[in-house]
């Protein structure tokens, strides 16, 4: 038996389905009615006319869900027991998206490096790819409009990927015009702001697994100058940034240690590691919202 194969226990506890699956059901009913709020309806006065929030929802909780799903696997690889995907209901209302988001809570301890790589990057790389599918689709069904300013209104940001699948898909938008999303390409554009955020390098974020694998100790020292660095892009760019650099410093910039911190990782894991740096370029937008 192999270092790694040896801290792997067998038998983990079957994970409790029920408040999953109340969750998610919720999840659906509100996502849907974000999805249909983004089309125009006031599924208050119009509750019929929720149904044209199907895509989005649909869209919206596969690129979730692969996320989740795929950590989830990753851990019980690894004999780490976790719960099944939790999704969190949101508000229903436009710009809301119907959900908080979905995790997995880990009850376990990590106990290998290679482990941390391994559970950190699935999740962001598994979603990824399916946000990249749904995003290409979303835009062969979006269209070009005339631009109509009707005072201050919300826009959002463009990361490198989005850029360059638009240019493919649709090319060169006209003057005076803009992009119409389709729902399932603004399910996609979530799904690569999701997967940006959880690889942010830091405290015990996806991204922040990776940091402390490669690292070790040093992790939190990196972790501080990272929650520095996003206060000095909000003030140049999104505020946002303070919100979310101060709430992860809250929920801890310490890592757990793991049992073979002095063992180097194998090639594998560090080629991982440089994908999920790669996925994270592609993906993060310093603006990622801002009114025009």
């Amino acid at each position: 038996m192999n270092e790694e194969a040896s801290y792997i226990r067998p038998g983990l506890p079957r994970p409790r389905i029920a408040l999953a699956v109340v969750l998610l059901i919720a999840t659906i009913l509100t996502t849907t009615a974000a999805g249909a709020a983004y089309r125009g309806v006031d599924v208050f006065a119009n509750p019929y006319d929720m149904v044209k929030g199907i895509t989005f929802s649909f869209s919206l909780l596969l690129v979730l869900g692969t996320h989740e799903l795929a950590h989830f696997i990753a851990s019980r690889r690894h004999g780490v027991y976790t719960t099944l995907p939790l999704f969190i209901p949101g508000p229903p209302i436009y710009p809301m998206i119907g959900t908080f988001g979905a995790v997995i809570r880990i009850k376990s301890p990590i106990t290998t490096r290679s482990a941390l790589v391994d559970i950190g990057v699935s999740g962001p790389l598994c979603g990824f790819v399916m946000a990249f599918f749904v995003l290409a689709y979303g835009l062969t069904l979006s269209t070009v409009v005339p631009y109509a300013p009707t005072g201050e209104a919300l826009a959002f940001g463009a990361p490198l990927l989005y850029k360059m699948l638009a240019n493919l898909i649709i090319g060169t938008v006209p003057e005076g015009h803009e992009v119409l999303l389709h729902p399932a390409a603004f399910a996609g554009w979530i799904g690569m702001f999701v997967t940006a955020m959880n690889l942010l390098p830091m405290g015990q974020l996806d991204g922040g697994h990776v940091v402390y694998a490669l690292i070790g100790r040093r992790h939190r020292a990196f972790s501080i100058a990272v929650a520095l660095s996003l206060v000095v892009i909000g003030y140049f760019t999104w505020p946002g940034w303070y919100l979310w650099a101060g709430l992860t410093s809250l929920l801890g910039l310490r890592h757990p240690p793991v049992m073979d911190e002095d063992v180097p990782l194998d090639g594998k894991r560090r080629v991982m590691a440089a994908v999920a740096l790669a996925v994270f370029v592609l993906t993060f937008m310093p603006t990622p919202f801002y009114i025009v």
